[in-house]
């Protein structure tokens, strides 16, 4: 045995280390964005979230139009807030050529530059991609347009309802007798997600390449894209799907039913298997396992009015909670239908702890963390909501302007 006194002494335990947390990926970006409505502006805010510095230029007679929708985010317009975190504001008249000079100048330091003027606009001031793609080469440069910049619809005015009905949206979505446009501004939407994958990809390639590129966008594309389910259907089965409210066009039960006191639960029952459960342990008629009426998914749908039936009777019998728990238990998918004052308390985001504060001109507001999450890295950057021009005496003074060239362009009511 080895006395005590020469046994080798142990190595001290070494502190744990933990790597450094990663950059948003797209810090030291810079975007300069001429935008208004949602399709830009909602595309650069994701960009502004991971981190790129995002300049919004607008107009000096009320700026972005989205300001003026409505008073509802505390006397702020609910889009703007929600498209517009995390922007510096410049107000500038691009018809003077002094406001146009101030944007290229910014062009000239930003490694992204997103428009959706109306059709035509940005070629008349040089601000489209393929000229500024032409004089810089690593710049990538984004035209977000309504149908295009040819075609016979190339000149035609779009706004988010018009293109969900030229795109069908409408058409698949609503009741039998009544066809409505999507809740939300999915045209708007579906070609700024497309505007923002489109860059990312544009940078991808400028770091391989070294040079940047035009990237377009529409909405009519976008939302085209996104109707892929119907169109297969329709022109490869021969028949459009049917509006069938919030049921499913091919699929039974797949409905909201009503509850005993006064809620909906919507529920879906995917195949014959979900079937046998729903109809033993919630239904509680296991002979409807087998019924020819009901026991496939092809018989449910021919005899959906039957079908929907045996369904609102049982449900209709308990409470919401009563009856998300028994669906729950027999393994069917479900839903509580929720309006917006419960998604806003929604207990997983709240458990989730989604929620944010931004700042704006009239104070912090709720607002929800983006969804894209980088484990190990910074939190997604909300900045603040700019007020109108804000920030338009830094960038001219960034720019290089002396106090007498801003002193004039604001006398001269180029700049506000």
């Amino acid at each position: 045995m080895i006395p005590l006194m020469d046994q080798p002494a142990q190595p001290s335990p070494r502190p744990l280390s933990f790597p450094p947390p990663l950059p948003l990926p797209l810090e030291g970006l810079t975007v300069v964005a001429v935008e208004q409505a949602v399709a830009a502006p909602f595309a650069t805010r994701q960009l502004a979230d991971l981190g790129a510095r995002v300049i919004k230029v607008e107009r000096i007679d009320g700026g972005d139009f989205a300001r003026g929708y409505d008073t509802a985010a505390g006397g702020l317009a609910s889009h703007f807030v929600w498209c517009n975190r995390g922007k510096e504001s410049i107000a500038l008249d691009l018809k003077d050529p002094r406001g146009l000079d101030v944007v290229r100048r910014l062009i000239a330091g930003a490694d992204v530059f997103v428009q959706n003027l109306a059709q035509g606009a940005a070629a008349r001031l040089g601000l489209d991609a393929a000229t500024l793609c032409a004089t810089h080469p690593r710049l990538v440069a984004v035209d977000v347009s309504g149908y295009g910049p040819s075609g016979p619809y190339a000149g035609k005015r779009a706004y988010d309802m018009l293109v969900q009905c030229e795109a069908g949206l409408v058409a698949v979505t609503g009741t039998p007798g009544q066809p409505v446009k999507a809740g939300i501004p999915a045209a708007d939407i579906a070609a700024a997600m497309y505007a923002f994958s489109g860059v990312l990809a544009a940078l991808v390639r400028r770091g391989t390449t070294g040079r940047g590129g035009p990237v377009e966008v529409s909405m009519l594309d976008s939302l085209a894209e996104w109707m892929g389910h119907p169109l297969h259907h329709t022109m490869h089965g021969g028949a459009a799907p049917a509006r069938t409210g919030l049921a499913h066009a091919v699929i039974a039960p797949y409905d909201a039913y009503a509850t005993a006191d006064g809620g909906r639960v919507l529920l879906s029952v995917q195949n014959d298997r979900e079937w046998r459960r729903l109809a033993e342990r919630v239904l509680g008629q296991p002979s409807l396992a087998t019924d020819p009426a009901c026991a496939t998914n092809a018989a449910r749908v021919t005899n959906r009015e039957r079908t929907d039936a045996l369904v609102a009777e049982a449900l209709g019998a308990l409470s919401t909670d009563e009856a998300l728990a028994r669906l729950e238990g027999a393994g069917i998918a479900c839903a509580r239908l929720r309006d917006l004052h419960e998604v806003a308390e929604h207990p997983q985001l709240a458990t989730r702890e989604r929620w944010r504060e931004v700042g704006t001109p009239v104070g912090p507001l709720r607002a929800l963390l983006p969804p894209i999450t980088l484990p190990g890295g910074a939190e997604a950057r909300m900045g603040d909501v700019p007020a109108l021009g804000e920030h338009t005496e830094t960038l001219l003074r960034a720019v290089g302007m002396t106090d007498e060239e801003i002193a004039a362009l604001r006398r001269d009511g180029v700049a506000a």
